[in-house]
């Protein structure tokens, strides 16, 4: 009987792969990703849908919470685990549960994705409430371990999400607000969901929550201007943003950074609107943290 999980079919593309040149395989795998981010383009609407929940949950203090098993809980943490370096937020803002643990991001933890009571309990320990917003991440549709997180996020009153790869069970469905179900297709390697389902779960995270900080106003133009300044890197970026966007030299890029505590955006507004580091963070939050609802206009035009 055929596996009804679309990630679970044999892809009739690499039936011969194990016969394949190295070029060989490199174009078959080619081929298949290319058609990743058409499947992302299909849950569009839903995406955007997820985008509005995490916003509207982020300025009423709430949290976005990932939670998988295998792969699909290693995408969750390492989006969760990017955005305070990139958009200046606390570590508690955006988190990554995975099924077994920490340790299982870099060993598998057998039999954790199978316990629904585990996730239920992993849920339990972030104190999910009404004002999160949970996201089940399941490449396969319906891990237990999920099931049961998004079963207790809903029983808590957290707003519900599930990202899947082939369209989930109807019971898991039914546990969620907004579904985002990019139909990937059989994977080269039969069932390997790190590979095409991984990709387009990834694409998908990073607009969730990328396109959930622009709009809190965690971006200036495009411009990250709430990033924070923790390694020398950073501490470049930060510079040459306030050098292109305040049209000032590298040394007086350096004394706004250091005067404004670090925050690249409350420089911006100090050196627009000629006022200190406390002046700035006032009018920063009148405006909801958006540059543009404090400076009129958009950044310089890109070069």
């Amino acid at each position: 009987m055929l596996d009804p999980r679309i990630t679970e079919h044999r892809n009739p593309r690499s039936a011969d792969i194990d016969l394949a040149s190295p070029l060989e395989i490199v174009e078959l795998i080619n081929a298949e990703d290319r058609t990743v981010a058409d499947a992302v383009a299909t849950q569009k609407e839903r995406i955007a849908e997820a985008v509005a929940i995490a916003e509207d949950c982020f300025r009423r203090g709430g949290r976005l919470v990932y939670a998988g098993a295998g792969t699909s809980g290693r995408l969750g943490v390492l989006d969760a685990s990017e955005c305070p370096p990139t958009f200046g937020v606390s570590f508690d803002m955006v988190r990554g549960l995975i099924a077994g643990g920490y340790d299982a991001l870099l060993r598998a933890q057998e039999g954790a994705e199978d316990s629904p009571e585990g996730g239920a309990r992993d849920v339990d320990a972030l104190a999910i409430g009404e004002r999160d917003f949970f996201v089940g991440i399941a490449a396969s549709g319906g891990t237990p371990y999920v099931r049961g997180a998004m079963a207790r996020a809903r029983e808590l009153g957290a707003r519900v999400g599930i990202v899947a790869c082939t369209p989930p069970p109807k019971e898991v469905l039914a546990l969620a607000h907004v579904a985002i179900v990019p139909i990937t297709g059989p994977e080269i390697v039969t069932g390997s969901t790190r590979m095409k389902a991984g990709t387009a779960t990834k694409l998908v995270l990073n607009t969730i929550s990328t396109g959930a900080m622009i709009r809190i106003g965690k971006t200036y133009g495009n411009l990250m201007v709430d990033l924070r300044a923790t390694n020398n890197k950073l501490r470049d970026r930060s510079e040459r943003i306030l050098v292109e966007v305040c049209g000032v030299d590298r040394a007086r890029a350096k004394e706004l950074l250091a005067a404004s505590g670090g925050s690249v955006k409350t420089a911006i507004v100090m050196n627009a609107l000629g006022i200190d580091r406390e002046g700035a963070e006032a009018a920063l939050a009148k405006g909801g943290g958006v540059v543009r609802r404090v400076i009129p206009g958009p950044p310089p035009p890109v070069r």
